[in-house]
């Protein structure tokens, strides 16, 4: 899939969160409905089929529960996306990554090949299966890992074992960790943990410029990595370096420097790191220490200023705004306009912004931020994952247009704004900064809620102790406690709340941009019947 990625260490965040997030779009000329669904132990299958690469895999009998953001038509196969478990673990999966023939002819994709013939006849070829895809990588990790680190070593160990048929991208983090992991050809892989300090942007390329191989395979403190990476490396000529102390450069190795990257992929970590580090460097005109087809833009870099839920929907919704390469802008002329692959681009599927805050209780720690469509047009509104069901007007998307769920009445509103972008603009602006501060209003008071339960609970804990009934208990203990029906019934009504909240913004947004719309029809006529 063609997306979009960035990723917030907890030094680099407004409010010490971890912050990963990723648009998902569809390929050119496809549109794909999402949903937002909570997915229980026991309905986790046991044995997994993949719908694509048709390979089977048994899945550990304990899931944790999870959210997912999977496709509303499941022809396809399920196509989780974007999820947090209850052990407040966020996974992104994945970004579509580029390789070149290198690696490709020393690792091979495993790729599906069908039978030939039939069965019982001569020249039968059975099918073999292939590997493992974006299809799958959801569902067969999120439910079976409790630490960030622990997501990067369960599907590092699934793809050496099946192998994947593309390069991927994929994110895990928690409370502590944000890690990255790119696939490399069939079986390998690398991961990197990002600092603290810095966010990373990751627009379809492979991404990562310098990697401790040593780190990776024995101290592994921010990197791993396939256990024999090294001898592959070696033994396919695939390190370019010039100068033996030069750091070891993945992007180098085993990504790509096509034309084509320069039209539909560095453009968007240039705008990216432009808009976050404004005075760092310059950015415009012929002596620009980096251009929209620079190969160099960094992986990783620390902002100017501490990175808010606000900043990562605008960078993730840019259209390259401010410069000649604007599809809606005044500047450059036609050519530019349409020169470079926008961010928020008209196919996009769905947004998922995930937040795991170090400072509420483990019950709340995690909010999953939500917008369907395309960015430009929608909105990004916070949900907490830690319930039992989610909201309907999230979750029943169906594969028929309507204007009562979330997914479709976002792309009639984005269809109608296209055609008459400055005449509803501000009307889109206003529904966002509405709906935006809705959310934030959602989770504090939230917040206040479960701090109170936790209050309430922590009461009657000591109460008891006094009188001799129970144990002391640690503060984490107490939290615990409160990991019950209880607390999940008030985050799962701030997000019906919120739901119900949006659904109204929404509907009246779309109200006015059908009237600005249909007042800007090329067959109007401004006189009209007495």
């Amino acid at each position: 899939m063609a997306c979009t990625t960035i990723l917030v260490g907890k030094d680099a965040s407004y409010d010490g969160s971890t912050i990963i997030a990723r648009n998902e779009d569809s390929a050119n000329g496809e549109f794909c409905p999402k949903r937002f669904i909570v997915v229980k132990p026991e309905d986790q299958p046991r044995k997994y089929k993949s719908v694509l690469s048709h390979v089977e895999i048994d899945l550990p009998d304990n899931p944790l529960q999870y959210t997912a953001v999977p496709n509303a038509d499941l022809k396809e196969g399920i196509w989780g996306e974007a999820g947090v478990n209850e052990a407040n673990v966020a996974m992104s999966a994945t970004e579509t990554l580029t390789t070149n023939e290198r690696v490709l002819g020393a690792d091979p994709f495993v790729e599906l090949t069908p039978a030939k013939g039939k069965e019982g006849e001569e020249g039968f070829e059975p099918e073999v299966a292939g590997g493992i895809g974006e299809e799958d990588f959801l569902t067969l990790v999120l439910p079976y890992v409790t630490t960030a680190r622990e997501g990067v070593e369960r599907l590092g160990a699934l793809l050496e074992e099946f192998g994947t048929y593309e390069m991927n991208g994929v994110a895990f983090s928690d409370v502590d960790e944000i890690w990255w992991l790119e696939t490399v050809g069939g079986h390998h892989w690398i991961a990197k943990r990002v600092p603290d300090e810095a966010y990373v942007t990751m627009p379809n390329q492979l991404g990562i410029d310098e990697f401790d191989l040593e780190d990776a395979l024995g101290e592994q403190e921010d990197h791993m990595c396939s256990a024999d990476l090294a001898e592959f490396i070696e033994r396919n000529h695939l390190d370019l370096s010039v100068e033996s102390t030069t750091p070891f450069n993945p992007r180098d190795a085993f990504g790509s420097h096509s034309d084509s990257d320069h039209v539909y992929n560095t453009p968007r970590a240039w705008y990216m790191q432009r808009f976050l580090n404004p005075y760092d460097e310059q950015w415009d005109g012929q002596d620009a220490d980096h251009k929209p087809v620079s190969d160099d833009i960094p992986w990783a870099r620390q902002p100017e200023r501490k990175i808010t839920i606000e900043d990562v929907k605008y960078v993730l919704s840019s259209h390259y705004q401010g410069t000649p390469y604007d599809p809606y802008g005044k500047l450059g002329d036609q050519h530019t306009r349409h020169m470079f692959r926008p961010i928020g681009i008209n196919r996009q599927s769905q947004l998922a912004v995930m937040q795991i805050r170090p400072y509420r209780p483990q019950m709340s720690r995690a909010i999953q931020w939500i917008a369907y469509g395309s960015n430009p047009f929608n909105t990004l509104v916070p949900f907490f994952p830690n319930v039992n069901s989610t909201p309907k007007y999230l979750e029943d998307t169906t594969t028929r247009v309507t204007s009562e769920n979330f997914y479709w009445e976002n792309r009639i509103i984005a269809a109608l704004c296209d055609s008459s972008f400055a005449d509803t603009a501000n009307a889109v602006e206003r529904y966002q900064e509405k709906t935006g501060a809705m959310g934030h209003r959602m989770v504090a008071s939230t917040d206040e809620q479960i701090e109170r339960l936790v209050g309430d609970v922590a009461d009657e804990f000591d109460a008891e102790d006094e009188i001799g009934d129970v144990q002391p208990m640690e503060p984490e203990g107490i939290i615990e406690a409160v990991r019950n029906d209880e607390a999940r019934e008030i985050l799962a009504a701030a997000n019906e709340t919120m739901a119900a909240q949006l659904k109204e913004e929404t509907d009246k947004l779309l109200d006015s941009v059908l009237y600005t719309a249909s007042m800007n029809m090329k067959n109007g006529f401004h006189m009209s019947d007495f």
